[in-house]
């Protein structure tokens, strides 16, 4: 599945600073209703593009607390959080609220 995935606010560092990753997911498809979700793109997003640092990303099966999630610019709590379903050319954005001072 083809998605775009953004990273904000200090998560690009995490993914030797590139901002913006057009990628290809691939994920197994029991039958045809199945959907990539964002629990699965969480995890394959961990495997695939952080390179240092997961711990400021993800903390259990979850994004941190501090990041905002936005699927096709809409806040993943109003769409299921992780059982929020993919489409093909959706875009997710990661974007962390937290800044050092």
């Amino acid at each position: 599945m083809q998605l775009t995935i953004e990273f904000g606010g200090g998560l690009e560092l995490l993914c030797d600073s590139k901002k913006i990753h057009h990628v290809n997911v691939e994920f197994e498809q029991q039958n045809e209703e199945d959907k990539l979700t964002m629990r699965e793109l969480l995890s394959w997003v961990q495997t695939n593009l952080i390179k240092e640092r997961p711990e400021m990303f993800i903390k259990g099966d979850t994004v941190r607390p501090g990041v905002l999630v936005l699927v096709n610019d809409c806040d993943w709590e109003l769409s299921g959080q992780l059982n929020t379903s993919l489409e093909e050319k959706d875009v997710v954005v990661f974007i962390s609220t937290l800044h050092g001072g």
